[in-house]
């Protein structure tokens, strides 16, 4: 919220600011015209900054299209705020994935303790991806905090493909790095419990990712059956029912 609120009183003053120095050159220098075309421009981008939410929305209940749940095995539902204003090329990649359901079944491949937990490699070996094509980087001005769902890439600033990871703490060197899509808005002690590993020895997966507005139910991870035990009185039944008469 303090850095929302911090936002909100510098986009105002940056957009004038934006205005000001479109205006500043010698009137001799500008035409009418000119000046009110620059005066356009500064009042876009005020408008455009306005209509940029400074924090993902909380409520579950509110803009479902724009919730994406990942039921692990670990038993937990997470529920992850989707914000297309921040990278709108990013959330319509998730979303066109999570509905052919790529990630279903997928592990967490690299997790480590103190940083991020990373999935969407259906190799598992942290070189996999989609077949569609990479996409463009969308960097932001959101940092990445506890719960940030950010997307992964290689070198290139321009090879995000399906694979992104959870920050568990704080890490604002990956700010304007890696392109921040989302957060964590319910069910951060799941993630909190996916299994530490580069790759973990019992790895924690997607059982099922879907998006709210679809109604899909949470799916919860089989649990074992029990053993049958068998006595010799089951035993006995069961030669004497086979035996010749």
């Amino acid at each position: 919220m303090l850095f929302a609120r911090s936002l909100a009183r510098i986009a105002g003053p940056l957009a004038l600011l934006a205005g000001a120095a479109a205006l500043a050159s010698p009137a001799s220098a500008q035409t009418l015209q000119q000046r009110q075309e620059a005066q356009a421009h500064a009042d876009a981008v005020a408008e455009a900054i306005s209509r940029v939410p400074l924090a993902a929305n909380p409520n579950i209940e509110e803009d479902r299209e724009n919730i994406l749940f990942l039921d692990l095995s670990n038993g937990g539902r997470v529920a992850i705020r989707l914000v297309p204003e921040w990278a709108p090329n990013h959330v319509a990649r998730i979303k066109e994935l999570t509905r052919a359901n790529f990630y279903n079944g997928v592990i967490f491949h690299r997790v480590i303790d103190g940083f991020m937990a990373q999935t969407g490699d259906p190799t598992g070996t942290g070189r996999g991806g989609s077949t569609l094509p990479d996409l463009n980087a969308e960097f932001n001005m959101f940092p990445h905090v506890r719960g940030t769902v950010s997307m992964a890439r290689a070198n290139d600033e321009n090879s995000a493909n399906s694979q992104f990871f959870i920050v568990f703490y704080p890490r604002f060197t990956l700010d304007r790095n890696y392109t921040n899509f989302g957060r964590v808005i319910a069910g951060m002690e799941y993630v909190d419990a996916i299994a530490r590993g580069e790759p973990p020895a019992n790895p924690t997966r997607i059982l099922q990712a879907s998006i709210a507005a679809d109604n899909i139910p949470q799916l919860l991870p089989q649990t074992p059956r029990p053993a049958a035990t068998i006595t010799p009185d089951m035993l006995n039944a069961s030669v004497q029912q086979s035996s010749p008469q």
